[in-house]
């Protein structure tokens, strides 16, 4: 795999946690590691593109020295580039596949609030992103399962097939996730469905569909342990509990289309993103 894993730093402790993951994950996946800096011109210091050190903040230099030196045989780049943190983070990660962001930052980077650069790239970038706080205890763990949210009868192709990856690269269970509101389905009964029985059996059939609906990757990835769940909780709710302990929580989202920016990421995924214990992944998808 030739893309890099991109990952914004800007010598915050967040998007240091950011750096740390990235270089991980690259190392993981055998790709190399591009730190990117986002400013201008407008900051006071010149920009010469052919220095790479040039104009980069000490503290990014330090984040890039100490991973240079943890992981010496990782392909390693460290830039500073003009522009819009937001625009310029996407447009990287639509070369190179995969961006990871810290949840808050200094400058550019305001942290995971309504119209911040960290939701505004999980929102338009065209690739996964994964975004990172420094207290986020399933990294550090370091062998907490990946948990996926999904949901409708066809779980998406691209969101399995990250969650499935990264449980693979890890040697995790991957822990599969659907909140779904009982009855739901073909089903057409008369009984009340709040007798025990009458959602119990509900309930284990949409869990059969779930399992049905897995068996493809199941096979494509038969090293992956996988626990499939439905659950009538808030789905959101449901999967802030499931990130206590994850390596990564795998979210989907619609590519653009009619939604406009951050509105594509939904309340699931707002909430998630506001609230996870660990890292999440927001995964595009048609």
């Amino acid at each position: 795999m030739s893309h890099s894993v991109v990952v914004g730093i800007d010598g915050s402790e967040q998007s240091t946690a950011a750096a740390a993951w990235a270089a991980a994950e690259a190392d993981r996946s055998g790709r190399s590691l591009r730190m990117i800096h986002v400013g201008g011109p407008e900051d006071g210091r010149p920009l010469r593109p052919e220095g790479v050190d040039d104009g980069l903040p000490s503290a990014v230099l330090s984040v890039r020295d100490r991973i240079a030196a943890v992981l010496p045989g990782l392909g390693l780049s460290c830039e500073r580039i003009p522009g819009s943190p937001a625009h310029a983070l996407a447009a990287a990660g639509a070369r190179e596949g995969l961006i990871v962001l810290g949840s808050r930052g200094l400058g550019g980077f305001t942290g995971l609030l309504v119209g911040s650069v960290g939701l505004r790239v999980a929102a338009d970038a065209l690739c996964p992103v994964v975004l990172v706080r420094a207290d986020a205890d399933g990294e550090a763990a370091g062998a907490g399962d990946v948990v996926v949210g999904v949901q409708g009868d066809r779980p998406c192709a691209e969101v399995l097939a990250f969650a499935f990856e990264q449980a693979a690269r890890r040697g995790v269970s991957l822990r599969v996730l659907e909140s779904r509101s009982l009855p739901a389905g073909p089903y057409v009964t008369k009984a009340p469905v709040d007798q025990p029985e009458i959602r119990g059996a509900l309930a284990e059939a949409e869990l059969v569909r779930l399992q049905d609906a897995l068996a493809r990757w199941r096979d494509k990835f038969p090293q992956v342990r996988v626990e499939a769940e439905v659950t009538s909780r808030h789905a959101g709710g449901a999967l802030v509990d499931a990130s206590r302990g994850a390596s990564l929580v795998v979210l989907g989202r619609r590519t653009p289309g009619r939604q406009v920016g951050v509105s594509r990421l939904g309340s699931v995924a707002h909430a998630v993103l506001h609230h996870a214990h660990s890292p999440v992944a927001v995964v595009p998808h048609a």
